[in-house]
């Protein structure tokens, strides 16, 4: 999010509604995080329209830039192309959280870009602006409509983006609970307000949450950033949570359970964070985020900032990032955790029109047929009653060293896949080596023991196979039944 020069500092907003997922297409480029580095890359917001990524970010100055790319790994390299510079009273620097969302408006079908912007003294002066296209284009060009006026006199709100509900547009955004500031013992919290227009609230927003957990409340007490997530009728608002300056900085969620958006009431909190810091990956202030589908529709992805240091704070060494999602089966999102810059990703299903399905299955045991394969900890074995239950649910892709092969990857942790480690398997991050696509590669057989079922040879060491022993997989030479038996697998729903 900002800084906090001499007063108070905070960040960004977005939104796009993700729908249920229908068949996937194969992954699409492979690319390494951050998509985007600084310093223009805090606040991310991405989208896909039209065969194209469309991203723009936080960018401290008084222009607004947008990139375009026919995959994620190129959006690195795009052009920085200005599609709008600011001269409005008070709106001429400092442009955070950038959102861009298409919508029907009284000139027909737009995007409207939606940002926080401010005087050239940071930060008391931030305010919410948007922009409207002249057509159906996200590069624009763009025309200025205005302030949105959101707090009693006009005052100080950031981190804009539009939700849509039952057909009607609401927006949500970060402010003070007291409108006064941090120094006047203000909570940042979140607010909404419906539009009458695209430009226009119909009235001042709404209080809907405060920062009450103490995850909520590192650093400094804060709710902004705000987000919709929806799914198969469900709407959950994610948010960033504690002050952008320390590593703690996190994303929260609270779901719609009333039927009234502009309710307190409507809202129910999810009582632990959805996503934060990753010590082991190096990853620090995870937060400010969007979603995007995928471009065949197949897959929910997040796009956020992050540091590589705890040490770094709400400046401009922040780096965009972007992964893959899952969903509970209790229908709640499943963010994961956030992946190391050195993990491989396979990029988003249907990029450039790429054919074949991925499939996500479970793998069940042969002989312990209440098992499945799972991961624990990073181990991989069989268990039954396996919880959380995306611990037991892989993507069933084209082989990292043999399309003709089979990799499996995590559901809940992307870009790690099942591979063998001195014939012991793991679920380890893809590190792009020529061996780890070897050790994680294995070629599906008739199974050993019933050839209605599969078994699972070893790409680089064909003479073995996985199996289990002792519950814990691993790759060993089969010359028994009792071997044939552990070696034989099904996959399935």
């Amino acid at each position: 999010m900002r800084l906090r020069a001499m007063a108070i500092a905070l960040l960004t907003a977005a939104a796009l509604v993700v729908a249920p997922a229908p068949a996937g297409a194969a992954p699409g480029a492979s690319f390494q995080n951050p998509i985007v580095g600084t310093p223009n890359s805090a606040d991310p917001w991405l989208g896909y329209h039209n065969g194209s990524y469309y991203y723009a970010a936080t960018t401290w100055t008084g222009r607004i830039y947008i990139r375009k790319a026919s995959t994620i790994a190129g959006l690195r390299t795009a052009a920085e192309t200005t599609v709008f510079t600011m001269s409005q009273p008070n709106a001429v620097s400092n442009m955070w959280a950038p959102s861009l969302h298409l919508l029907d408006g009284p000139n027909g079908r737009r995007w409207y870009l939606y940002y926080s912007a401010g005087p050239a003294a940071c930060c008391g002066g931030q305010r919410q602006h948007v922009l409207e296209s002249a057509g159906t284009d996200p590069m624009g060009p763009y025309a200025y409509k205005g302030p949105l006026v959101l707090m009693p006199n006009n005052g100080w709100s950031i981190d804009g983006s539009v939700m849509t509900v039952g057909g009607v547009n609401y927006f949500v955004f970060s402010a003070f609970n007291n409108n006064s500031g941090f120094e006047n013992g203000g909570l940042q919290s979140l607010f909404v307000s419906r539009l009458t227009n695209p430009w226009t609230p119909a009235a001042l927003g709404a209080l809907i949450s405060e920062p009450t957990y103490a995850w909520e409340r590192v650093g400094n007490p804060v709710n902004e950033g705000p987000y919709v997530l929806q799914r198969d009728g469900r709407t959950f608002l994610t948010y960033s949570a504690s002050y952008c300056g320390t590593p703690d900085y996190k994303i929260g969620a609270l779901e719609l359970t009333g039927s009234d958006p502009l309710s307190r009431g409507s809202w129910t909190k999810l009582a632990n964070p959805l996503f934060q810091r990753n010590d082991a990956n190096g990853v620090f202030g995870p937060a400010h985020h969007a979603f995007f589908k995928s471009p065949d529709g197949a897959e929910d992805w997040i796009v956020y900032h992050a540091n590589d240091s705890a040490s770094q704070g709400c400046g401009t060494t922040r780096t965009s990032r972007a992964q893959r999602i899952s969903w509970n089966p209790d229908g709640t999102p499943s963010l994961g955790i956030p992946v190391s810059t050195a993990t491989v990703l396979p990029g988003p299903s249907g990029e450039l029109g790429n054919p074949g399905a991925v499939t996500v299955q479970r793998i069940q045991s042969f002989n312990f047929p209440d098992r499945y394969v799972r991961h624990q900890s990073f181990s991989a074995r069989i268990d039954a009653n396996v919880s959380p239950a995306l611990d037991a649910q892989f993507r069933v892709v084209p082989g990292l060293a043999d399309g003709a092969a089979v990799s499996f990857e995590s559901v809940n942790l992307p870009g790690y896949y099942l591979r063998h480690n001195n014939y012991v398997l793991r679920l380890e991050p893809n590190n792009g080596s020529a061996t780890f696509r070897q050790d994680a590669t294995f070629r599906q057989v008739a199974g050993l023991a019933d050839a209605a079922w599969s078994s699972f040879q070893s790409y680089n060491f064909p003479d073995r196979y996985v199996r289990h022993s002792n519950y814990q997989l691993r790759i060993d030479p089969i010359t028994t039944a009792a071997g044939r038996a552990d070696a034989t697998f099904r996959r399935t729903s």
